[in-house]
């Protein structure tokens, strides 16, 4: 390992001296950029994170320096992968350069897979604004790929963090439609129940009884497979014990899907919110009578 160090700074030396001498036509920065490419890669094998990754950025400000911006965009992915091993936030920002960069250059796909890697960035941060923001961002440039289905999955991402952010609306709109897309695909069409299971589970948070009882209605036009689920009836009976202000029955009803089929814990928890608040209601009631 401290033999690939050693070389590492060799080479990155050599670099720094041709970028500092003459050179004919850009050539120095051709010459440059293939002694930091072997440097950084020396780096790496010495899992000397922080200089690889900074490597790199050199190495994709030579390409710039000679008009190759495909080559720089990979170099500040590279770069961004290195410094994912240490710094999420130098990760995020090298990552933001290359997407310029394949923005730049039409390679839209490719900035598309990058939002999504810095959205996922954010996420293992816990920073769900701004996760909301970049697979915002993916979606749609996957959609104007039309790679349809990463572009569903990053919305989906958007509706988990926007209802977690309590943003219920918003998660309600795009599970609706990414249910109403999926109706229209053979291979899809199992994964709408799901998608309004979601949806309602969102309108309960509301607490609207009302609307939830729209919103049942709502779905079972959009999908007459529907109403014979076990998702919706689920729904149903939670949208009953919730305007009997029952906190019993729904816990019973909750017990009983979750034996049938296991809750994810961003279920959970949002049923956890329904629950507090219907328990707040009754005991309410309680303090009235």
């Amino acid at each position: 390992m401290n033999d690939q160090l050693a070389r590492a700074e060799d080479f990155e030396k050599k670099a720094e001296k041709k970028l500092n001498g003459w050179g004919l036509f850009g050539s120095k920065y051709e010459d440059a950029a293939e002694l930091f490419d072997k440097a950084a890669n020396s780096f790496k094998l010495a899992k000397a994170w922080d200089k690889a990754g900074s490597t790199y950025v050199k190495l994709a400000n030579c390409y710039l320096k000679s008009e190759s911006k495909h080559e720089a965009a990979q170099a500040y992915v590279d770069a961004a992968h290195c410094y994912k091993k240490i710094s999420s936030s130098e990760a995020i920002s090298c990552l933001q350069q290359a997407v310029h960069l394949f923005c730049d250059i039409g390679r839209l796909s490719m900035a598309a897979r990058y939002y999504k890697e810095i959205a996922e960035l954010c996420e293992s941060e816990k920073n769900l604004e701004q996760a909301i923001d970049y697979y915002e961002k993916a979606a749609d440039f996957f959609q104007n790929e039309d790679v349809s289905t990463s572009a569903n999955q990053c919305r989906q991402k958007v509706a988990q963090f926007a209802a977690e952010l309590e943003q219920y609306q918003k998660a309600i709109e795009i599970y609706e439609e990414i249910a109403r897309q999926s109706l229209n695909t053979a291979l899809l069409k199992y994964g709408v129940k799901g998608h309004l299971l979601n949806a309602g589970i969102c309108q309960l948070c509301k607490g609207d009884v009302v609307a939830i009882t729209n919103a049942l209605e709502r779905y079972q036009e959009l999908d007459p497979s529907f109403s014979g689920t076990r998702e919706c009836r689920f729904l149903a009976d939670i949208a009953a014990s919730i305007d009997e202000e029952d906190v019993g029955k729904f816990t019973d009803v909750v017990k009983e899907f979750d034996s049938m089929t296991p809750l994810d814990p961003w279920k959970t928890t949002l049923l956890l919110r329904v629950k507090e608040k219907l328990k707040a209601k009754e005991m309410e009631e309680d303090d009235l009578t």
